[in-house]
């Protein structure tokens, strides 16, 4: 029977891990086997400049427990050789291409699979999240778009109102 400190322990990792996937609009699953400190680190720092982002390892066994009886309890299948787990609170696309560029350069580490919304979702989605534009180069496209209307309603309106002057001159 283990340590009742020791189980104490590894039931807070669980309920803080389950509260995490509660939270989490995206959660990305890597295999971070044959990856390097520095390699890590430099992902972390990414990561971390967004304040609602979080990367963390844990044994599988640790997140089997903690998506036992949840709606995306499947992501267990996924659980296999080493996990590290990334928590976004907010931002869906930002997170997944840090990862996506990551693995593009790297065949060690390897995109497993995730959850949006609470919902299980497998590496590909992952990736063609991340291939969509960046949520500020989205903004810059609407922008550019309602500009574009503006600009071509004032030049109509000019146009009339040359088109009114030399009628009546």
């Amino acid at each position: 029977m283990p340590n009742a400190k020791v189980l104490a322990k590894k039931q807070s990792d669980v309920e803080s891990l389950k509260e995490k996937f509660s939270k989490a609009k995206l959660v990305v699953l890597v295999d971070y086997r044959g990856i390097n400190v520095t390699d890590v680190t430099n992902i972390r720092a990414e990561l971390r400049k967004d304040e609602n982002t979080e990367y963390l390892v844990a044994k599988n066994s640790t997140l089997r427990f903690a998506v036992k009886g949840t709606d995306y309890e499947e992501i267990s299948e996924k659980l296999e050789g080493p996990t590290a787990i990334i928590f976004s609170d907010e931002d869906y696309v930002g997170p997944a291409k840090i990862l996506y560029n990551f693995a593009k350069d790297n065949d060690f580490y390897k995109i497993k699979g995730g959850i949006m919304d609470g919902k299980v979702i497998e590496a590909e989605e992952i990736i063609k999240l991340a291939k969509l534009p960046s949520r500020e180069m989205l903004l810059t496209q609407v922008a550019t778009a309602l500009l574009a209307n503006i600009r071509n309603v004032a030049v109509v309106l000019d146009q009339l109102r040359q088109q009114k002057e030399e009628a009546g001159a």
